[in-house]
């Protein structure tokens, strides 16, 4: 080879080892297609939420018939079906929760009243996922909670010292609600994803859950 080419020859090399080594751009996270099966424990919630924002900006109507889910869509029409009495009722998702370990669905009072809901409190339910009430949304990603709180001071305190080890965490303000700063770590493109992520975060940190960062 020419020696004055040689120079030229190795840069090209190394320009293109670099760009072997670049990563990908995250994928934007799918939404669940109609047909889509969950079950879990479901709860409801009314005062002192009736009146306030939901996380989609609505103001929340405790006798409509929507819902809150931490992951799937706004906008997402599900069944949701009681199953210790077969009672099932339709609902919209327009909110964020519930943030409670092992519930999957916070039911409106009206939905909870259909499934007859409201005495017990919480009851086993299946979840399918039926349209979307609008184009399907293509924005987002997935996260985990690890805190929320009344104090922002005390949101970003927990954000400083996640930082330590995490990239990025965020504070996250939620209107409508008593404890509105939320923490969260990660923005991942696929839920299993976050769900790894929640695992690890799990061994340090109380209340962590996966959730939809819209």
């Amino acid at each position: 080879m020419n020696r004055r080419l040689l120079p030229a020859a190795c840069c090209s090399l190394l320009f293109l080892a670099a760009c072997s080594r670049r990563q990908p751009a995250p994928r934007t996270p799918s939404a669940p297609s109609p047909g889509w099966v969950e079950t879990g424990v479901a709860s409801w919630y009314g005062d002192p939420y009736h009146g306030r924002s939901t996380a989609n900006g609505e103001t929340y109507d405790m006798e409509l018939l929507t819902a809150a889910h931490r992951t799937l869509p706004f906008g997402a029409v599900l069944r949701v079906t009681c199953l210790s009495n077969r009672k099932s009722v339709t609902v919209r998702v327009n909110d964020r929760g519930p943030f409670v370990d092992g519930r999957i669905i916070d039911l409106s009072r009206a939905a909870a009243r259909e499934i007859d809901l409201i005495r017990p409190g919480t009851a086993k339910v299946r979840l399918d996922l039926l349209s979307y009430s609008k184009a399907r949304p293509v924005d987002g990603a997935f996260g985990v909670q690890v805190g929320k709180y009344t104090s922002r001071r005390a949101a970003e305190k927990l954000r400083d010292r996640l930082l330590d080890h995490y990239d990025p965490v965020e504070t996250i303000q939620q209107q409508g609600s008593t404890n509105k700063w939320r923490v969260v770590v990660g923005r991942k493109s696929s839920e299993r994803d976050a769900q790894v992520l929640s695992e690890i975060l799990r061994r340090s940190q109380k209340d962590v859950f996966v959730v939809r960062i819209d």
